[in-house]
């Protein structure tokens, strides 16, 4: 294997979904500033290279502080980093090209933005170790992973803070907790032996109950979010249409089912792409 597909398949760029769900809550962040995101479009650019590193570089953090349980995991064993198949040399160099992907956007937004930035990296840091240490792992990821919200809003806006963006970031909060949790499903048999916790054991019993929970919070919130904004009735509409999809998907979704999961977990990647779209055309 070369050393750059050694980087594709390390950073995970063979698997996009990732960069997009990471992506989203920017886009959605800028929205709220500006609903004429055709007006950003060039930012939002600028954002999708900046998640195609910062997620990577999440990714190989991950790898590194996991590998002695990713080693015992079905789903994740034959990872590189779990293998032991990546020199020191290599993964710092993976690192480095991603970090400097990661930051692109740095150069083109305000000095509040990029300080808003900074706040993310202890969040980012801390994350692999909160699945040893409580059963809300997921609950952390979306924190972390839908900062974006706050770092789009702060790129474009004169305010620091307004109430539809605190919305919208509990919106998106619930909603990464929803599809991670299913996510997690395709570990719980290998995370109970080796002891690491998850919603997706702390849940099972009541599962759908409490992915619909989360849904319908989530998607109330980010109604919310757009109303406040004043934005086209069909918005809303979408909005609802997606829940309802996601409400069957929940019903008859089978969790003992690995590719049934991942599927569930990619089609919320659609969804995004879909709420994205809709706030394009209907400005």
């Amino acid at each position: 294997m070369t050393f750059f597909e050694k980087f594709i398949k390390t950073s995970r760029y063979d698997r996009p979904h990732g960069i997009l769900l990471l992506l989203y809550p920017c886009i959605w962040g800028l929205y709220l500033v500006t609903q004429n995101i055709a007006d950003v479009l060039v930012l939002c650019i600028i954002f999708l290279i900046g998640a195609c590193g910062m997620r990577s570089l999440g990714c190989i953090w991950n790898d590194l502080k996991d590998k002695k349980f990713d080693y015992k995991v079905e789903r994740t064993k034959d990872r590189l980093i779990a293998q032991g198949k990546l020199t020191k040399v290599q993964i710092i160099s993976f690192m480095t090209i991603n970090l400097l992907i990661g930051i692109f956007p740095l150069f083109f937004i305000p000095f509040k933005a990029i300080l808003i930035s900074f706040f993310a990296v202890p969040l980012i840091i801390i994350y692999p170790y909160m699945k040893r240490i409580t059963w809300y792992p997921q609950l952390w990821l979306g924190i972390t992973f839908n900062w974006g919200v706050i770092v789009g809003y702060n790129s474009i806006s004169n305010n620091f803070f307004s109430l539809e963006m605190l919305i919208m970031y509990i919106g998106c909060i619930l909603w990464t907790l929803a599809y991670d949790t299913v996510y997690g499903f395709q570990d719980i048999k290998d995370d109970k032996k080796i002891g690491i916790k998850s919603t997706s054991i702390k849940f099972k019993k009541y599962f759908k109950l409490f992915l619909l929970i989360c849904y319908l919070i989530s998607f109330t919130c980010l109604s919310l979010s757009f109303l406040l904004m004043d934005s086209h009735v069909l918005i809303i509409f979408f909005m609802a249409f997606l829940l309802s999809i996601i409400t069957i998907k929940i019903y008859k979704i089978d969790l003992h089912s690995n590719g049934e999961c991942h599927k569930f977990f990619i089609f919320n990647s659609y969804c995004g792409l879909i709420i994205t779209i809709t706030l394009f055309y209907f400005n």
